[in-house]
């Protein structure tokens, strides 16, 4: 049993799968809360501010992809890790999920022990990840150029303009502009942000860079294909 007082929402459309799941997570100590649809799981989770949000995708009112992106845009909720738990697999699938801000996109079916393997991996980086640790010890503020990064509020600041980001892409930056000019390979970025113990797409990284980018400009972040990225003032 885990001694630990972490708490999950746990988000899907069938009753049954709730209540499986739901049974294997509070074996582990874990306090689960449950929704059916989006809307509901946006109001429980202002409400119970848990630690880890599994969702499923297809599901009634609002279905996961929405609320995830709902999700990612209250501050309270900046730091929840957020999995998608879905039978849909495909790539645009996948895709679409970390584009709203997803942590990690898990196909179901799914062996419970498995499951509550990847849990626990998730929850080990609820405490902000090894990057943002790296970045600048002694410091809750990062400043290179005109891009100051606040790693108290996972906020950035680029040419004046505020954005909060979600959890993966500010630990993706923060890894970047640790050491400005190195290149980063995608071993290293996948250890970094998402562990050793967090199975995700070949496009995850591919996907957190082009958000990034959207954001902060093109010029920043360059691209070394076949070995990894690099971020330049």
């Amino acid at each position: 049993m885990s001694d630990t007082k972490y708490k999950i929402l746990l988000v899907d459309d069938e009753v049954d799968i709730l209540e499986f799941i739901s049974y294997n997570l509070e074996k582990e100590g874990y306090k689960v809360y449950t929704a059916q649809n989006g809307v509901e799981a946006i109001k429980l989770a202002e409400k119970k501010t848990p630690d880890l949000i599994i969702l499923d995708v297809m599901m009634p009112e609002m279905d996961g992809i929405a609320a995830c992106e709902e999700i990612r845009k209250i501050s309270s909720l900046q730091n929840v890790v957020i999995a998608f738990l879905t039978a849909r697999g495909e790539d645009y699938s996948q895709i679409a999920g970390f584009e709203a801000g997803a942590d990690d996109y898990i196909t179901k079916p799914i062996r419970p022990k498995v499951l509550v393997s990847r849990v626990k991996a998730l929850l080990k980086r609820t405490g902000g990840g090894i990057v943002t640790e790296q970045a600048v010890e002694n410091s809750t503020t990062i400043t290179i150029g005109n891009l100051v990064i606040d790693k108290e509020r996972y906020l950035i600041n680029s040419e004046g303009v505020e954005m909060i980001l979600p959890r993966k892409e500010f630990e993706l930056l923060s890894l970047l502009v640790s050491k400005p000019g190195k290149v980063f390979t995608r071993e290293e970025i996948y250890y970094s942000v998402w562990g050793d113990n967090v199975v995700v797409g070949d496009r995850t990284i591919d996907v957190h860079i082009r958000k990034l980018r959207e954001k902060i400009g093109n010029d920043h972040i360059k691209t070394l294909k076949g070995i990894g990225y690099k971020f330049v003032e």
